[in-house]
């Protein structure tokens, strides 16, 4: 299928290039498209697909992961493919539903809890090697003491950056890991919002929500935390060992929280900052994609909100509503400071223009149709749109995910 728009699909300045349901195992959150070939994380493991023609998707393989774990999430440069290892909070007998996993720091969190123990898991980090795009291979792994890794950054270098549940911490935090011989990554520091590391005898500053790191992105030895509940952190990390904040700013509350992906665009001293939508019909406010100015780093100040869909009623949709990832700007990837590829769950993909970071517009969007059934967890729902990632190659192509669906293809013409 390519130009006209799948049934029930909906779209305002893209075509439709491309749809594969990665060889009947749809579903997924990240995406990485790297030498002619698509990365999918999934619970299951690591879709491999073929995407030299992005008009016929090809489905080569699944990387399996570990039946309790989930490995939703990945990075890729040059000839390294890296996946994260975390616990299945979701699994039959670990006691945690999807509104407890987002409603509160895990207080006292340690990896033989949770109806846990006898259950095997892995925790930690996988490495591939991808000299053979077709065909990755591991020859690395780092292993943590607690429950896993959630997101990574790596887009070269010698660092990667993670978001880690250890035993001894509330929640996720910062864990920098030393790349320099993929064989055998290791810690090389950590670093943690004040209160979080019960183990050491810390009292949580914080009263309600979720304090826990989902991702941060580095620039420049700086690095850019979405802390969900804990709002943003701007952190130095020249020295690894020795982390040092330079700020902090958190608006939850009165705002909703659920504080996701950062993207810094260091050459206009500009953060862009998505705040997640983490429950159906918008139960949990509606969220915003925020802009910073951060001219000064030890002051970010907030300056605009993008414009929130409104070419129909989402909160009224099936499923949830508002903002997840942006594309990120990777070396060899389409990088723009003006130009925004967002996802918005039941809202599809979304393209916005800052070049006045006072008043971004929306420029277009993609709305994939609803799956024809809805997969994992989710199993016995009402059918829901749910764009989880976005991924914009060099040329201009944006591969989207859907975490019941599988990977739409689509190009901007606006």
């Amino acid at each position: 299928m390519s130009g006209d728009l799948p049934p029930g699909a909906r779209a305002k300045n893209f075509r439709h290039v491309g749809y594969s349901d990665q060889g009947g195992m749809p579903g997924g959150t990240q995406v990485m498209v790297h030498r002619g070939h698509a990365y999918i994380g999934k619970k299951e493991g690591v879709c491999v697909l073929d995407v030299g023609d992005p008009r016929q998707p090809r489905a080569l393989t699944l990387l399996p992961g570990h039946p309790n774990s989930w490995h939703i999430h990945l990075q890729t440069h040059e000839d390294l493919l890296l996946v994260v290892d975390s616990v299945d909070f979701y699994a039959q007998g670990a006691g945690i539903e999807e509104r407890q996993y987002y409603g509160g720091s895990i207080a006292g969190v340690h990896s033989s809890l949770f109806g846990l123990r006898g259950r095997d898991f892995a925790a930690g980090m996988r490495v591939y090697d991808l000299s053979r795009p077709a065909e990755p291979r591991q020859i690395g792994y780092l292993e943590v003491e607690g429950c896993g890794l959630h997101r990574i950054w790596y887009d070269g270098g010698r660092y990667a950056y993670a978001s880690a549940l250890l035993d001894g911490y509330t929640d996720h935090i910062l864990l920098i890991i030393d790349m320099s011989d993929p064989t055998a990554p290791v810690e090389a520091g950590r670093w943690w919002i004040d209160g979080m590391w019960h183990a050491g005898g810390e009292q949580p500053g914080w009263t309600s929500g979720r304090v826990a790191l989902h991702h941060a992105l580095v620039a420049d030895g700086i690095a850019y935390g979405a802390w969900r509940d804990g709002g943003i952190t701007i952190v130095d990390v020249a020295e690894p060992a020795r982390p040092r904040l330079l700020a902090h700013r958190n608006w939850s509350p009165p705002f909703g929280g659920g504080t996701h992906s950062c993207l810094p665009l260091v050459d206009r001293d500009l953060l862009v900052v998505a705040d997640e939508a983490v429950a159906d019909h918008c139960a949990d406010q509606i969220k915003y994609t925020w802009v910073f100015d951060i001219r000064e780093k030890t002051n970010p100040v907030s300056i605009a909100t993008f414009p929130t869909p409104s070419d129909q009623d989402y909160c009224a949709l099936p499923g949830h509503f508002g903002p997840h990832n942006l594309h990120e700007n990777r070396q060899g990837s389409f990088r723009s400071s003006q130009t925004i590829f967002a996802t918005y769950q039941n809202a599809g993909l979304r393209v916005f223009d800052i070049g006045n970071p006072f008043r971004p517009q929306e420029l277009g969007y993609f709305v994939p149709p609803l799956p024809d059934r809805m997969v994992g967890r989710r199993q016995g729902q009402k059918p829901s749109t749910h764009t989880a990632d976005v991924f914009v190659d060099g040329r201009g192509l944006a591969y989207i995910t859907d975490f019941n669906a599988g990977l739409h293809i689509v190009e901007y013409t606006g």
